[in-house]
């Protein structure tokens, strides 16, 4: 199945504003994400499990475990603070 990844911020200026991926039927984001890190190893950097970031499917907040469906729009960004 195909889905459009969006990123923002910081990540945004590694890898581009968008990307389309190839993904596994029932796939998660957290799949999604493991996907993208083996992918080069600038994805492995911008992503690495190590990094606080966020995740949107559709434009609602999701986890790891949240499932991605056929055509979904992803979303990744670092967390926003503000003051």
């Amino acid at each position: 199945m195909k889905v459009q990844v969006r990123y923002f911020a910081s990540l945004r200026e590694a890898l581009g504003a968008q990307e389309a991926v190839e993904l596994p039927a029932g796939s998660t984001l957290g799949t999604l994400r493991d996907q993208l890190i083996a992918s080069s190893p600038r994805h492995a950097q911008a992503l690495a499990r190590g990094r606080a970031l966020r995740g949107a499917v559709n434009q609602a907040m999701a986890d790891d475990a949240s499932a991605v469906p056929e055509g979904a729009e992803v979303a990744f960004f670092p967390p926003v603070t503000g003051g």
